[in-house]
């Protein structure tokens, strides 16, 4: 009898291990969503308020979390101050950021009164994920990629667990591994190590080097004059076919400089190269030792609850209205699995 007992209980734990769903995180780029949402979302409530950002970003959230089925849900915001390491080495870094318009619909009279919706609706956006089984976070001086990128790298233990990066920032295709995976909402695509290779011609190691060539407009960094995806292929076959570095490029260049005026050029423009390099390079966060012990003290906090009627009472303040259907079904249908027992 004893016997018997002791094998049905050995029987319940290998099932229960069977049973047990490898962790999935879902890292999530809390402005980006944002602004995804704002700038495409013309709605208003009744009182004239702007809420296609806060709305939006709820109903997005929502998508994903039904899509990816993660087992934990992270949302990463830029700290105050955030762009100031990358500006210490590139000044221009950013510089064309918060000077155009965002919307492209006449609710707001100047930029200034968008300005002021945006700030809102991002405060009341985190107001509302405190009553979600959601964990937020933002350091000083630290940009959401930094936080994104060593979270990518800590969180996945083994090789069945996923980090999924939620964001429309190509600079995140550098992170893909096999464990890591970006979600790009504006293609609506999972870009795998196999997708980066069939969009870009490179495996994700290589895409850094991709960006710090062509440059990128949307930080405003420019590329090495003259040099055109097709041209940087033609230039650099290797980038299709070797794991390079930084230094590998400059080995190539030196070697063709005969060749080709861009070859010249990339070692004319070293210096440049190598502040581009730093600054776009997610395998280096730019976060000092204490920003990663606060990190790792944050990824180890566990317990999340999950409240419904504070979450109801904002969204009735707010007369979102038909943003997100039936919300009180909504809300704990997405929510309710991520909710851990104290």
């Amino acid at each position: 009898m004893k016997k018997d007992l002791l094998k049905l209980l050995d029987n319940i734990q290998e099932n229960s291990e069977e049973t047990t769903q490898p962790a999935r995180y879902m890292l999530i780029d809390g402005l980006n969503l944002f602004f995804r949402n704002f700038s495409v979302i013309n709605a208003v409530n009744s009182n004239g308020a702007h809420i296609g950002g806060l709305g939006g970003f709820f109903r997005s959230l929502g998508a994903l979390t039904r899509q990816i089925q993660p087992t934990q849900i992270i949302v990463v915001f830029d700290g105050v101050g955030s762009s100031t390491n990358r500006k210490n080495i590139i000044p221009e870094y950013k510089s064309n950021r918060n000077v155009t318009r965002v919307t492209k619909h006449e609710l707001f009279d100047n930029i200034e009164e968008e300005d002021d919706a945006k700030y809102n609706q991002i405060v009341r956006i985190i107001e509302y994920l405190t009553t979600l089984p959601v964990k937020v976070i933002t350091l000083p001086n630290v940009e959401a990629d930094d936080v994104i990128a060593y979270m990518s790298e800590k969180l996945p233990q083994s090789s069945e667990e996923r980090a999924f990066i939620v964001s429309s920032d190509k600079d995140y295709l550098q992170l893909v591994t096999d464990q890591v995976i970006v979600y790009r909402p504006v293609e609506k695509e999972f870009y795998t190590k196999k997708i980066v290779r069939e969009k870009f011609n490179l495996d994700p190691g290589n895409f850094i080097l991709y960006k710090t060539l062509m440059g990128d407009a949307s930080d405003a960094l420019p590329g090495i004059k003259g040099l055109g995806e097709k041209s940087l292929f033609k230039l650099f076959p290797e980038l299709s076919t070797h794991d390079l570095t930084f230094e590998d490029i400059l080995d190539i260049s030196e070697e063709k400089i005969e060749n080709h005026v861009i070859y010249a050029r990339i070692l004319h423009d070293v210096e440049m190269l190598e502040n581009k390099y730093k600054i776009m390079d997610l395998s280096n966060p730019m976060m000092t030792l204490e920003d990663k012990e606060y990190v790792d003290a944050f990824i180890k906090h566990t317990e999340l609850e999950l409240h419904p009627k504070e979450f109801l009472k904002m969204y009735e303040e707010d007369q979102i209205g038909g943003l997100i259907r039936n919300p009180e079904f909504w809300i704990k249908d997405t929510f309710q699995s991520l909710v851990t027992l104290k």
